[in-house]
Parts: structure tokens; C-alpha cells; sequence
């Protein structure tokens, strides 16, 4: 199970935030969540989830000298590479903290965000209602998750494909279906949803999708944890390598209101 295709090592987290947000993926999802949010000038905007700062520059420019952004994540390098990129930005601050519990007052902010942040935290419940308490009334919030039961990479065995995606959802990501069921959490911490926007990305380079889907890691893990046999792995790698490839899955962009 090596290939010159694969990315075999992970890759630091900070590098894969940064690679994601270069591709024309990451450049097209990321504006049509600014889109999405309206940012006025002279606001406040929360990027929660904030990582590198990846986005806080584009924020900054939106809510012109006389508004604010506020960044939180809860990795301390995160936060420091994130407040050293934004260190000639003086509507910038970034904070460590907790989307569990922020460190923010309530009613702080006009609009809030969150990338590809709720995927991975203990309650997304509640961090939702938490982000509604720091929003004034009438604030939006915009939040971008990918349901990863809609995940398909093609196989000619579709047993393999399956038990790939079982691995993926089931593993892989502690809220593996959060895309499909923000609607319905926003709901129920009180928000009402004004829209939900499917945004399906679909890879046809195996290079390409494997520097966002990293195949072969998640593929051995798959073997370790007895999704996949050693000769099930081999032909389903020789396969993704080799042959014609498509993969895709649907994340939602869900549009909420407080």
C-alpha cells in the first residue's frame, strides 16, 4: 500500500488549512460563506473556528477601519500563527477559547461564522447555542459543514467504496453527518433558518483529491480498525491509482438568523 500518488505523512494541520483554503474549492466555498453573511461596515464579525486566520483578512476588509473581527480557536498555534498574520490589521484580535463556552459577552457580535468547524467538536448543540447567545438580535450566522455519508469515490467494487465511507462516517470524524443535520440543530438553539446551500465538490484527479481526502492514511486506518482486508486495501488503492476517478461529497452552507 505505497504509492508515488499518495500522500503517505500527515500533514502538519496548520500546512492542510492553508492548501485547502489555495485550491479553486476552497477559494469559490469560502466566498459564497462571505456572500452569505453580509458583513456590513463598521460591524463586529466572529470567525469561530478561526484557525491560521485564514479568513480574517477577507473579514477585515469587509468590515472596513471602523468594525472588528474577532477570531477564536481553541489551538494555542493556531491562535499565535493567526495573530502573527494579522499583526498590521488593528481591527483584528484573536483569542483562545472554547466554541463550547466563548470568551465573549453576550449580544458581542452582528455576524458570526464557523468552517468546517463543527465536524469535530464534543456538541455542536451546543456550541450553536452558545454562538446565538454572543449574537445581538437580528445577527446571522453562516456556517459550512459536509455531510460525509454523501461521500462517493468510485470503485468497481462497491463494497469497498461502502465500507470506505462507512470507515469515514462511523471513525474518521466525530460528527460525520453535521451537514445534513444543521438545519435542524440551528432549530433547536434557536435560530431560524433562512437558507441552506449544497455546495457538491466533485475530484476527477486522484492527485487532487487525495491532497484533501488523504485516501491511503485514511485507508490504513480503515484496515486497523478492520473496515477493509489487506487485499481489499491493495485493490482498492491499485484501483484509485490506476484507473478513472471520481469522488464527491455535499457540504451545506447553512444561513441563520438570531
Amino acid at each position: 500500500m505505497t504509492s508515488t500518488v499518495f500522500e503517505t505523512d500527515t500533514p502538519d494541520p496548520i500546512a492542510y488549512l492553508d492548501r485547502v483554503a489555495a485550491t479553486d474549492l476552497g477559494r469559490s466555498y469560502k466566498q459564497r460563506m462571505l456572500e452569505e453573511l453580509d458583513v456590513r461596515p463598521g460591524g463586529t464579525v466572529l470567525d469561530l473556528g478561526c484557525g491560521p486566520g485564514t479568513d480574517l483578512g477577507a473579514l477585515a476588509g469587509a468590515v472596513g477601519p471602523a468594525g472588528r473581527v474577532i477570531g477564536v480557536d481553541h489551538d494555542r498555534a493556531a491562535v499565535d500563527t493567526a495573530t502573527a498574520r494579522t499583526a498590521g490589521q488593528p481591527a483584528v484580535e484573536v483569542r483562545l477559547g472554547d466554541l463550547h463556552d466563548l470568551p465573549l459577552p453576550d449580544g458581542a457580535a452582528d455576524r458570526a461564522r464557523t468552517d468546517r468547524v463543527l465536524q469535530h467538536v464534543a456538541d455542536p448543540g451546543r456550541a450553536l447555542a452558545e454562538i446565538r447567545r454572543v449574537l445581538r438580535p437580528g445577527g446571522r450566522l453562516v456556517t459550512g459543514e459536509p455531510d460525509w455519508g454523501t461521500l462517493t469515490v468510485d470503485h468497481p467494487d462497491g463494497d469497498l467504496s461502502q465500507a470506505y465511507t462507512r470507515y469515514v462516517t462511523e471513525q474518521a470524524v466525530r460528527n460525520a453527518r453535521i451537514g445534513s443535520r444543521l438545519p435542524r440543530l440551528a432549530a433547536e438553539a434557536g435560530f431560524a433558518v433562512a437558507a441552506v446551500l449544497p455546495v457538491t465538490p466533485v475530484f476527477r484527479d486522484v492527485r487532487a483529491a487525495d491532497l484533501i481526502l488523504g485516501l491511503e492514511r485514511c485507508t490504513r486506518r480503515a484496515v486497523t480498525a478492520g473496515y477493509f482486508t489487506e487485499d481489499g486495501a491493495a485493490r482498492w488503492l491499485d484501483h484509485l491509482e490506476s484507473g478513472p476517478f471520481f469522488a464527491a461529497v455535499t457540504f451545506h452552507v447553512v444561513v441563520a438568523e438570531r
